[in-house]
């Protein structure tokens, strides 16, 4: 074929997908799936940003909350739609560890197109009051104890187990996972003393902390907390190899094209640098996490790799 006759049938091809992009959106609803269930903090991010945007849009956004299999569901289903920028994907650090606590049917860096993160949850590490007063105290503690300490677990490939077995390795030591099926559980246990310690997401945590019911040593993301100024980071605190950041974050189908994604970049942006959408995130105690559409791409890929090694390495990759 004539070089210039297979340019033009090549451009014949993509213009239908390019003229589509250019005038999105239509009045077609856009769905934002999500991989976990309502009422949840993540979801409660998802559809407060959602709203923002949908009123920038003038568009109406239809949040689906699909949970299941640590959000392997939800974001299989999106995974594989069309990308055509009606159907898209808020879920959390937990997309980065799926991939290695179970088998997926995709491939998350092809087939899911990072767009952009809406927070950065703190996670601070607690303890029983008066028991440690200082991170150093408690690897100490731990050090000295044949068994180590023991921490709080909510499953598997958890964010509170990945977090104290990433924490275990710098400080050198190793420390016993306590299964609980969420925050309550083990925030209750530490309370009492039968477990050392827990990675927890700071808003459960907060109105304990203020009581003097618990310690907060440390917070495990790269960044202080608003709500808790005067604690440390795990980084400052002698320990940058157990920095965990764990985000909330915008994600489209793989084949979704570079304007449309851009787009969501922008309108996305824009709603979070909002004051007023800024200080209700920041109350939730979710930091904000400012990032180019490539940084995150990019980011989401190093946390993937981070995420393998540290299972492999620790041993936590289920039983086949």
């Amino acid at each position: 074929m004539h070089k210039s006759i297979l340019v033009v049938a090549t451009l014949m091809v993509l213009a239908p997908a390019g003229a589509q992009a250019q005038g999105w959106p239509t009045e077609r609803p856009i769905h934002i799936i999500l991989p976990i269930t309502a009422g949840s903090g993540t979801d409660t991010t998802a559809r407060l940003v959602a709203e923002k945007i949908g009123q920038k849009l003038k568009q109406t956004i239809v949040i689906d909350n699909r949970p299941g299999a640590a959000t392997a569901i939800g974001s299989t289903d999106v995974a594989k739609a069309k990308g055509d920028g009606y159907t898209l994907l808020i879920n959390s650090s937990a997309l980065t560890i799926i991939p290695f606590t179970q088998k997926l049917s995709y491939d998350t860096l092809h087939d899911l197109k990072p767009i952009i993160p809406l927070g950065n949850v703190t996670n601070v590490l607690v303890a029983t009051g008066g028991k440690f007063k200082t991170l150093n105290d408690l690897i100490a503690a731990a050090k000295q104890k044949p068994n180590g300490l023991s921490y709080v677990s909510v499953g598997l490939g958890s964010t509170a187990q990945l977090t104290a077995e990433r924490f275990g390795r710098a400080a050198g030591f190793k420390a016993l996972g306590v299964p609980f099926k969420g925050a309550p559980g083990g925030l209750k246990e530490v309370i009492a003393g039968r477990v050392d310690f827990y990675f927890c997401p700071l808003l459960p945590a907060l109105s304990l902390i203020r009581d003097g019911k618990i310690d907060a040593l440390a917070v495990s993301s790269s960044s202080r907390s608003s709500l808790l100024p005067k604690v440390p980071t795990i980084a400052e605190a002698g320990y940058p190899e157990a920095t965990y950041d764990f985000w909330i974050g915008m994600l489209a189908p793989g084949s979704t094209p570079d304007v449309i994604a851009d787009r969501l970049y922008a309108e996305a942006k824009t709603a979070l640098d909002q004051p007023e959408l800024k200080e209700r995130l920041g109350r939730m105690g979710e930091e904000p996490m400012p990032m180019t559409r490539q940084q995150f791409v990019e980011f989401v890929g190093k946390d993937l790799a981070r995420n393998a090694q540290l299972i492999k390495d620790a041993n936590l990759a289920p039983k086949q």
